[in-house]
């Protein structure tokens, strides 16, 4: 070989060696992977070691009839023996029978079961379904809860295990004084008397003082439970496994009645790293993430409804699936969380954490100071400022001495509408302005024509300028009132408040008013009317033909734009006869309150007196801007003569 080979393979060489280094398994890597290798070999030596004990019990069955009685004995020493070799140190757990101890206050009743020792069902007392039932947010089967680990070699699923309960009364009822109205679900509406609080405790044994308990403590007119998992000995049975796991899943059950715009384009997961903000899973689609940070809280999310998993520390990490069950005329989705919680070789282990089952109303989240509101996603930036701190504490104040919410939506409107009402006055006047100019403008139309279209719209700008008139003047109110417009399309459809409540034609305002059902689906509308839409979309046509009148001059600059402004009513009949009627209904008011003040305003103003005003001001000479100054005084220092006018 000559020296250029034997460079070549020297240096190939050396690349292998260099590419081997850098890419190998790192120790916990390699560690991990030991782990897992060794927990499928136990998982199938444990199976096969159960084969065996289930063909020899086979065996036993098949001996001759004289000796019925001492096989029966075996047979049970026998299951015995199974469950031993299945659960190890839990075997006497495995058999029992189910049983149901009640936690129950003002608010919501939670049933747990003895098998599993887990949260069975939870039923909110103050909410119906769509149908008149009961609300459950999760029931029997329907709901999976429990912890999974290894422990002598064997897998244990706690959710098959049945527990003890430390009471031996089948109900637990926290109780406390009168809630005001309004204060329900708040923690500090009384703090002289809180009311009192109900714990239940649910062991399994594994012998030896050995035991994992479930501690459940409910407490009144709350809907946060603590929710402690703690255990003795446990280090000694997992071994060498220095984490087990919380898996909890339900399937999340249709509670409105179905909507384009329903709960199903709200459910999804949301959850926040323990430092980190509020995320969520998609909730157009079927979706999963594993979450390899420390994890604060997950939270299975309905429309108005959630149920949320929250660490007192933090979760080690987590993996969460929501899948999406279309055309299901029960189910929404069915939710999974596996978080992961670690073993510490201390002797006792107590693992804090509580559990949120209740309404997404803002004021109740946002007591907890973890940003569970977050997931009402009241908009972003200035539109969630206008709902947090306009419209729901407005909306907060007059349901304490309203019950009609139809009522209460008027009186909002108003209370908008005031708010704003200087600015559409402004408005109101640049319209008047600009109708007092319009001979002028039309003088300067026919002057230039068609063809000298530029120099027409200059001419025309020079007017504005010289009578001092702002030709965008009237859209400044719109500035102001796109915030709180778009504010309304996010809260309107999340308000637990207008939920079932009825007004005029309409029996929920947080759904849509059908008062006609198709026979057949219109593209993009759907397959009823909704009357508040309808109303909204006329008032609104209405609205604009008024308003072209009134701005003639301004909607002659722009011909394109009076044909989109006559479109706009047409698209939102098609996108809100679908939306809670709630919303169609402020917009209706909005523009019947509209033509109100454009009544008053018009009462108020002179336009004979402005058309003076402009007048005169036309007819004294342009002030001289700052800047223009300037520029004449830096001439005149130079010895340069300022232009002329």
């Amino acid at each position: 070989m000559d020296r250029n080979t034997i460079s070549g393979l020297v240096l190939i060489f050396v690349i292998l060696i260099t590419f081997s280094y850098f890419n190998k398994p790192s120790k916990e890597e390699v560690e991990a992977a030991k782990r897992k290798r060794d927990s499928v070999e136990q998982v199938q030596a444990e199976q096969q070691r159960i084969a065996e004990k289930k063909a020899q019990e086979a065996t036993t069955t098949q001996q001759p009839q004289e000796k019925a009685d001492s096989t029966t004995t075996a047979k049970t020493a026998q299951t015995s023996e199974n469950r031993k070799d299945e659960y190890g140190a839990f075997g006497d757990a495995a058999v029992g029978t189910e049983k149901f101890v009640t936690l129950e206050n003002n608010l919501m009743k939670v049933k747990v079961s003895t098998k599993g020792g887990r949260i069975y069902s939870v039923e909110l007392k103050n909410y119906k379904r769509y149908d008149g039932k009961p609300l459950v947010l999760f029931s029997g089967d329907a709901n999976r809860f429990g912890l999974n680990f290894f422990s002598q070699n064997r897998s244990i699923e706690t959710d098959k295990l049945y527990f003890t309960p430390s009471v031996s009364s089948d109900s637990l009822v926290a109780t406390g004084p009168k809630v005001p109205k309004g204060k329900e679900g708040r923690i500090n509406f009384n703090e002289d008397h809180p009311g009192g609080s109900k714990t239940l405790t649910m062991r399994v044994n594994a012998g030896n003082g050995k035991f994992i308990e479930y501690v459940y403590t409910i407490k009144y007119n709350s809907y946060m439970m603590d929710f402690n998992i703690r255990s003795q000995g446990l280090s000694q049975l997992i071994g060498g496994n220095a984490y087990m796991s919380f898996n909890w899943a339900i399937d999340v059950p249709r509670q409105e009645k179905k909507s384009k715009y329903g709960e199903d384009r709200y459910t999804t997961i949301y959850y926040k790293y323990h430092q980190d903000e509020v995320n969520s899973l998609s909730s157009s689609k079927s979706d999963s993430k594993d979450l390899t940070t420390s994890v604060k809280w997950i939270g299975f999310k309905q429309l108005f409804f959630s149920s949320i998993l929250i660490a007192d520390n933090s979760f080690t990490s987590a993996k969460i699936k929501s899948n999406k069950t279309e055309d299901n005329p029960n189910y929404l989705a069915d939710f999974s969380a596996d978080v992961t919680i670690p073993v510490d070789n201390a002797k006792t282990q107590n693992v804090p954490m509580k559990m949120f089952f209740g309404p997404n109303q803002y004021n109740v989240l946002k007591q907890y100071k973890l940003q569970l509101d977050q997931e009402m996603n009241l908009g972003w930036t200035i539109i969630g400022w206008v709902n947090k701190f306009i419209v729901i504490p407005a909306f907060d104040f007059l349901r304490r001495y309203i019950n009609n919410f139809g009522i209460i939506i008027l009186l909002l409107t108003i209370y908008i509408k005031l708010i704003i009402s200087p600015f559409t006055y402004k408005s109101y006047l640049s319209q008047a302005k600009m109708r007092a100019l319009k001979p002028e403008i039309d003088e300067i139309k026919a002057k230039y024509g068609k063809d000298k279209a530029m120099e027409s719209q200059q001419a025309t700008m020079a007017l504005y300028k010289k009578a001092g008139v702002n030709p965008m003047g009237g859209c400044l109110p719109m500035l102001f009132q796109f915030p709180i417009l778009i504010a309304m399309f996010r809260f309107f459809p999340v308000s637990i408040e207008l939920r079932q409540q009825s007004f005029l034609w309409a029996h929920d305002l947080s759904s849509y008013d059908s008062i006609l059902h198709l026979p057949f689906t219109i593209p993009f509308y759907g397959d009823h009317v909704s009357l508040f839409c309808l109303l909204m979309t006329v008032t609104n046509v209405f609205y604009i033909k008024m308003n072209n009148e009134m701005n003639a001059a301004g909607t002659q600059q722009m011909p394109g734009m009076k044909t989109m402004m006559y479109l706009m009513p047409v698209m939102f009949l098609f996108i809100f006869n679908n939306y809670a009627a709630g919303l169609s209904l402020y917009y209706f008011l909005s523009l019947l309150l509209t033509f109100l003040q454009m009544f008053i305003f018009k009462k108020a103003i002179d336009e004979d007196k402005i058309r003076k005003q402009i007048t005169a001001k036309q007819k004294k000479p342009a002030k001289k801007s700052k800047f223009q100054k300037r520029l004449e005084d830096m001439a005149r220092q130079r010895g340069m003569e300022a232009p002329k006018k």
